[in-house]
């Protein structure tokens, strides 16, 4: 059986492998020439900073981004269509300071409490990609 399919699951709980998983970043896609418009949504809105692309990466244009523990990288799609269902699931340690942060810069969050144990909002990118923010219910 599913580990979290049993009625009062701990949805937050590590599962261990022999192997030591863990992500080192997430990808999305962008359209070409929108990297200005992802630097000011996340490093002036999200905070993140920008990390330098390896030079024979860079040609391809997007951008990295990293923040705490979590790296996004922006890549360049030529037959771009934004991520409506998928989505990176970002841990936030104050949700609702980052909901009235984002609501300070004009966007809305869109919260759903569907997910049990967790409180979470969503939010999408410049580009129309959906973005998860959570963290564990009190």
């Amino acid at each position: 059986m599913y580990q979290g399919a049993e009625q009062g699951a701990d949805y937050t709980a590590e599962a261990p492998t022999p192997f030591g998983l863990g992500i080192h970043h997430v990808q999305l896609s962008i359209p070409a020439g929108t990297e200005d418009d992802c630097r000011r949504f996340y490093v002036g809105i999200l905070g993140f900073t920008e990390v330098q692309k390896p030079p024979v990466l860079a040609a391809r244009g997007g951008l990295w981004l990293r923040a705490d523990k979590l790296e996004i990288h922006l890549g360049v799609e030529e037959d771009f269509r934004a991520a409506k269902k998928s989505h990176p699931g970002i841990l936030v340690a104050d949700l609702d300071a980052l909901a009235v942060h984002v609501g300070g810069h004009g966007l809305v969050p869109e919260w759903d409490d569907a997910f049990p144990g967790m409180r979470r909002f969503y939010l999408r990118d410049n580009n129309g990609n959906r973005l998860e923010f959570l963290s564990p219910a009190s």
